[in-house]
């Protein structure tokens, strides 16, 4: 796990080599463990390292093959890369260190843009054929690691995080009316290609990107799973889909246990980490590190679920660690969080994740973790209103249960300005959920939010979050093969017992009832939810700057409207409205952009 960087050139000049050095710099908390740069005609890389795997000085980045043909830079992990390095072995191919990025250069040699078809892993990386200048960029098939870019006539821009691209300079950053749109529709998540910040975007989940020396470009999808009943599960039961789940999660994690240093697990005490833990225990894992969060209750509510993580450490007999942090410790943090943010993200876990990982950190460099779990195998609230749906409604009944508001609504919080003319947010839902594949209205909803929405929120969370204090978190429950098997699953085994059966009937055969059969937690974080104290004193703060106003973003009567009554105000999902506003403010202003 680390952080890349670099510069394509498309106009015969060299590179600028002191702006991927800024790039670079500014991803040295994803990678202290190491820096590197490397140039060639049009092309420069720059990487920092995190040291994971073949932890001695033959791994570092940026890597050249021997003998000349590729160079390169790589984020993440290939849990397959031993398997793969024997396989290039018997092709004839030789190797130098221990490290999978050579495995993906080496793969990239035998197999070209197909190589990522063979990896099971987490990753996001870019070759150079140095003979031809051709650039290949590459993502894996569920997003998880991140790649920003920042392209002109001129030059392509690329890097681990949005701040490393605004470090370089020379990028666009007024805000893109169509991101604003899907921040205020989705949740504050931008799907797709878009950031707010019109000169940014990301390479799509499960895509090559080539790029020929005069800078055209062409992209391809490799992995989609179509979300129909397959005919290799004909005649499977309740409990032989219960088996297989339950087989497959084993794998996913077993995948994941790959590291030359410990591995830990963020135990949250709910279903989905509490599985985690125990099929780690079950591959023999001893004095397992476990690590919990909670916070100081606000209006009422509890801001930890400390019994259940206890139980689960307390029956697996793992090395627990509790994080308890009070209220006035979440506003101080608050702004540590946002400069680590690639983009806004308005969950209020983000603080809760953002601390945890600093402690963790101390303790270890990899831990695994249980987000996807909801969206792979329909665990959310809403997902049982999609079950009688035709599949003809399935947008539109996607979009009265999800979206956070209408458009008609918008037009109250944005200057006209930035407010687009149509519905682009449902036009974007409706053109998603026409596409082919999805059998059911559940099936379009499990594809949407998998696909596309859960990559911009809970997953780039995670990432963010972890690797700002460098710890690689790894998520079993994207293991591409488990989420296929998920895909095909009958929706009604997902649906069963309040959502996620499928997955609680697995957790019986490993877990104690009490774990299973309690209901659904999250991450709380009241006094972010509640607007209380500090944390408001803060969004006033934001809010009433002399930037945020000349910013013409959002309407100030209802700016003063919000704050007369902060938590009056709520979404449709019920999240708090002054919340989602001020995270832009606050965000924009913590990254310097006016």
């Amino acid at each position: 796990m680390c952080g890349l960087s670099g510069e394509i050139r498309f106009d015969g000049r060299k590179p600028d080599i002191a702006a991927v050095e800024r790039m670079t710099d500014r991803l040295a908390p994803r990678g202290p463990d190491g820096r590197g740069l490397w140039s060639q005609g049009p092309v420069a890389l720059g990487h920092r390292r995190l040291k994971i795997i073949g932890l001695s000085e033959t791994g570092a980045q940026p890597m050249t093959d021997p003998g000349g043909r590729v160079a390169g830079v790589f984020n993440g992990c290939v849990y397959n890369y031993r398997e793969l390095r024997v396989e290039l072995r018997r092709l004839g191919h030789t190797f130098f260190s221990d490290s999978d990025t050579e495995v993906v250069l080496k793969a990239y040699e035998e197999w070209g843009t197909a190589c990522v078809e063979r990896f099971y892993g987490m990753f996001a990386f870019v070759l150079v054929e140095q003979d031809t200048g051709r650039v290949v960029l590459g993502r894996d098939r569920l997003g998880i690691k991140p790649l920003y870019l920042a392209q002109t006539a001129d030059r392509l821009r690329f890097a681990s995080s949005l701040p490393a691209l605004l470090a370089g300079d020379g990028v666009d950053t007024s805000l893109d009316p169509v991101a604003l749109h899907h921040y205020f529709s989705w949740h504050a998540t931008v799907p797709g290609e878009r950031t707010v910040l019109n000169g940014v975007r990301k390479l799509p989940p499960a895509t090559v990107r080539v790029l020929e020396p005069d800078g055209t470009q062409r992209d391809h999808c490799y992995w989609q799973p179509d979300y129909v009943r397959r005919p290799e599960h004909a005649g499977m039961s309740a409990d032989d889909w219960t088996d297989a789940v339950l087989e497959s999660l084993r794998t996913a994690v077993r995948r994941r246990m790959v590291a030359d240093v410990p591995v830990g697990v963020l135990l949250s005490g709910g279903l989905d980490s509490s599985l985690i833990v125990a099929l780690l225990a079950e591959e023999g894992q001893r004095d397992l590190a476990t690590f919990s969060v909670g916070f100081e209750s606000e209006g009422g509510e509890e801001g930890d679920e400390f019994h259940y993580s206890d139980l689960v450490a307390r029956h697996f007999g793992t090395d627990h660690h509790q994080l308890m942090v009070p209220s006035d410790r979440v506003s101080q943090a608050l702004d540590g969080a946002i400069a680590a943010m690639s983009e806004p993200m308005m969950s209020h876990d983000v603080v809760a994740f953002h601390l945890l990982s600093e402690q963790v950190a101390k303790e270890v460099k990899v831990v695994q973790s249980g987000q996807g779990a909801d969206e792979v195998f329909a665990g959310y609230g809403w997902y049982p209103a999609m079950a009688d749906v035709p599949r003809a409604r399935a947008a539109e009944a996607y979009i009265d249960t999800y979206s956070d508001r209408s458009h008609a609504d918008l037009a109250r919080i944005l200057e006209p300005a930035l407010l687009p003319a149509r519905d682009v947010s449902a036009e974007f839902v409706r053109r998603h959920m026409a596409g082919p594949g999805a059998e059911t209205a559940l099936d379009a909803d499990l594809r949407l939010d998998t696909h596309v929405l859960m990559v911009d929120d809970p997953v780039k969370r995670v990432d963010n979050m972890t690797m700002d204090w460098g710890l690689e978190a790894r998520v079993p429950f994207l293991d591409h093969d488990l989420v296929e098997l998920a895909a095909a699953c009958p929706p009604e085994l997902k649906l069963a017992d309040g959502g996620k059966g499928i997955l609680k009937a697995a957790g019986r055969k490993v877990l104690p009832r009490e774990v299973v059969d309690r209901p659904k937690g999250y991450f709380p974080v009241p006094a972010i939810k509640h607007m209380a104290g500090p944390v408001l004193d803060r969004v006033r703060e934001a809010l009433t700057a002399p930037e945020a106003k000349g910013r013409g973003v959002f309407r100030q009567e209802y700016v003063t409207e919000l704050l007369a009554a902060p938590d009056a105000h709520r979404t449709r999902r019920g999240a708090n409205t002054l919340w989602q506003v001020a995270l832009l403010e606050i965000w924009l202003q913590t990254h310097g952009i006016n």
